[in-house]
């Protein structure tokens, strides 16, 4: 049997009713086993760790920073630019500067409670200060939480693994600290971390 018609018999045999049953009960079974494999990769790809770090957090809290509340000797630090020994504050920052406060390595000599007429500015006079921008320095023992921790007049504090939003007067603060006038108690554990009330939280490790 020559070459050509050995080729010509498997067309032969391909084109009979049982050859095309095969090859469409191959093709069905390939088919069958592309989805099959496909849904078992995405049945796998559904219980990555992403996936599974979601619901642990959900079942044992989400991990937060936190801060436990004491009373300590801190300071706020207020800004004054000073020209000459001399600087000018607004009338809505002049309680935050007091004879004798430091400022760096110098001091405040007085504090104008009038208002000076050419500046609409209260005058803060200070001694051996050099000139441009200062910080004055506010001591006082109590209870700082971090700015970045206030939303507006609530912090949240973590009681029993929740998160409780609480509700705080502010007494002062600075660009990173504020000194809270009430609202904490001794002990309290504020959340540093965004929450929301009632969240399941743990502190991170």
């Amino acid at each position: 049997m020559t070459k050509t018609e050995k080729i010509e018999n498997i067309i032969k045999k391909l084109k009979t009713r049982k050859s095309k049953n095969v090859l469409y009960t191959t093709f069905i079974v390939f088919v069958v086993c592309a989805f099959g494999y496909r849904f078992y990769k995405v049945n796998q790809e559904n219980n990555f760790d992403v996936f599974n770090i979601i619901r642990n957090n959900m079942d044992n809290g989400i991990p937060v920073d936190v801060i436990k509340m004491q009373k300590t000797d801190g300071f706020l630090v207020e800004p004054l630019t000073i020209k000459n020994n001399r600087g000018f504050v607004s009338g809505a920052r002049i309680n935050n500067f007091k004879s004798g406060q430091k400022i760096g390595n110098c001091k405040i000599v007085s504090v104008s409670k009038n208002i000076d007429l050419d500046t609409g500015m209260h005058i803060v006079k200070t001694s051996g200060c050099s000139n441009g921008l200062q910080y004055a320095e506010n001591k006082k023992n109590g209870f700082y939480v971090p700015v970045s921790a206030i939303r507006g007049n609530h912090v949240y504090v973590m009681e029993n693994g929740i998160a409780h939003i609480r509700e705080i007067v502010v007494e002062n603060r600075d660009a990173q600290n504020a000194l809270i006038k009430s609202g904490l108690n001794v002990g309290d554990i504020v959340i540093l971390s965004n929450v929301q009330d009632n969240q399941k939280v743990k502190i991170a490790e």
